[in-house]
């Protein structure tokens, strides 16, 4: 968990903000690379740390015996129960 909030603090903060004028020397796709981070790596970067985030989750509930398994076939899902 610390190890991913360390990389959302890099990416948002120091690449984002802090280290855009240095990282602008450099161009990517035809962008400042500072630019580039500031706009659409910090997004591409969130969305791998939320699979990230959630592959490790899963990994935790299978340890302690709560995950949610496959679901039965056949099976009604909680919202066709419901009614």
């Amino acid at each position: 968990m610390v190890v991913l909030l360390s990389i959302w603090f890099v990416v948002s903060y120091l690449l984002g903000i802090v280290f855009v004028e240095p990282l602008n020397q450099f161009h990517l796709g035809g962008f400042p690379v500072g630019f580039w981070f500031a706009q659409q790596g910090s997004i591409f970067v969130f969305i791998i740390l939320t699979f990230v985030y959630a592959f490790g989750m899963d990994q935790i509930d299978r340890r302690h015996g709560v995950d949610e398994g496959p679901a039965p076939s056949g099976s009604k899902s909680s919202t066709e129960t419901a009614e």
